[in-house]
């Protein structure tokens, strides 16, 4: 009904009402995001140069869900190749798009990164990507891939697509469960 009245102009307004809250109540994609609420240890592996060790890091992340359970909000604490570094994302399912879709901040940028993607059928890996234009390698597609290893760990991988085609691990977290 929804479709027909979009593609005629009219507006039912208690179709759209209940169009809207159908898709604004949290479901099935959002039970992923609850399993990652919770305070953690984190230790990183930032991999600069290919062939050459990474760079190792430790920090702390808080997540919690918000709006009523629709998004998950990140904060994480550390140090990145020696500085201080904080980062904020949010995590969410869009019931619209089918999608899970998150932002992501820090304290090494002043661009907000844009990711969506999709997660695996049994809610254990969600793979996200996001095109942006790094500053030292310039346009790049980043795919990021959440493993849920366990109630009490989580592997994030951050992959980078430079201009050649070659995708590189750039990142690895582990998110341990205080």
């Amino acid at each position: 009904m929804a479709d027909e009245n979009k593609q005629e102009g009219k507006v039912d307004m208690q179709a759209m009402m209940e169009l809207y809250q159908t898709l604004g109540t949290p479901g099935v994609g959002h039970k992923l995001l609850e399993g990652m609420v919770g305070s953690w240890d984190t230790t990183t592996k930032s991999y600069m140069e290919p062939g050459k060790p990474p760079i190792e890091s430790t920090g702390t992340c808080e997540q919690k869900l918000i709006l009523n359970g629709r998004f998950l909000h990140q904060e994480f604490v550390g140090d990145m190749m020696g500085a201080p570094f904080v980062g904020i994302g949010v995590t969410g399912y869009d019931n619209h798009k089918k999608k899970y879709v998150s932002t992501w901040m820090d304290s090494m940028s002043t661009g907000i990164y844009y990711f969506e993607g999709t997660a695996d059928p049994d809610g254990k890996i969600m793979t996200q990507e996001c095109l942006g234009d790094d500053p030292v390698k310039g346009p790049m597609v980043w795919r990021s891939v959440t493993k849920i290893v366990d109630d009490n760990t989580h592997l994030f991988e951050m992959y980078g697509t430079d201009k050649s085609g070659n995708e590189g691990l750039m990142m690895e977290i582990t998110y341990s469960r205080r």
